[in-house]
């Protein structure tokens, strides 16, 4: 019978939206606009808060160095896919794929700062996830669950935008007024687009946290 290890189907969806956050993230859409202000997100903002969600039930239930484990693991496995990536685009194509050369190119071949930008804030921003989300469960115990899950994610998350966006889009011609102007232009719509998200998936964490919870105890 066909049966699944409930930490391990979550430990493959927090995978799984680590490389599509990664791969796909650099897709932009647009959702409104404010007065002449386009809003404009990632299409990774539909599984950024699901990444810093899974963060929180894990670290509930199994503790924060089994969710620090999973973070590295989960690093690696990005690290491999982007060097692939590298190698699977500079290889010489056959004759028979040269027509499709450059579109495959063009969607796996990320560049180096993008790359980089996005791996070093993923890092940083959720190793503080755990951080944060642990130390305010020492101040309150058991307590507001959501307060904890919320509050953790707001600052993660924005360190997340802010480390990314500063990484791959700071330019080095212009001063530093011009850009902070132009990149928190960027970086406030963004998290709080993702920190509404947040709020919303609130109720899944509570599902999460019980649902793991009941396997634990089995």
């Amino acid at each position: 019978m066909f049966s699944v290890v409930k930490l391990d189907l979550l430990i493959a969806i927090y995978v799984f939206c680590v490389v599509i956050a990664e791969v796909m993230g650099g897709k932009t859409f647009h959702i409104l606009d404010i007065g002449s202000y386009p809003l404009n997100a990632s299409v990774a903002l539909f599984v950024v808060p699901a990444i810093f969600s899974i963060n929180d039930i894990v670290t509930e239930v199994y503790g924060p160095e089994r969710m620090r484990s999973i973070i590295r693991s989960t690093l690696l496995v990005v690290v491999l896919v982007l060097l692939f990536s590298l190698l699977a685009t500079n290889l010489p194509p056959s004759k028979r794929f040269v027509i499709n050369e450059g579109a495959y190119d063009t969607i796996f071949g990320l560049t180096a700062r993008i790359s980089a930008a996005s791996l070093t804030a993923f890092a940083v921003a959720d190793f503080l996830d755990v951080l944060f989300f642990s130390k305010i469960r020492k101040r309150l115990g058991k307590k507001a669950l959501w307060f904890r899950n919320n509050a953790s994610n707001f600052i993660s998350q924005f360190i997340d935008s802010t480390v990314f966006i500063f990484l791959a889009f700071y330019a080095f011609d212009k001063g530093l007024g011009d850009n902070i102007g132009f990149l928190f232009s960027l970086i406030i719509p963004y998290w709080l687009l993702k920190t509404f998200m947040s709020v919303v998936e609130t109720p899944f964490v509570y599902l999460g946290v019980n649902w793991l919870k009941d396997e634990k105890k089995a």
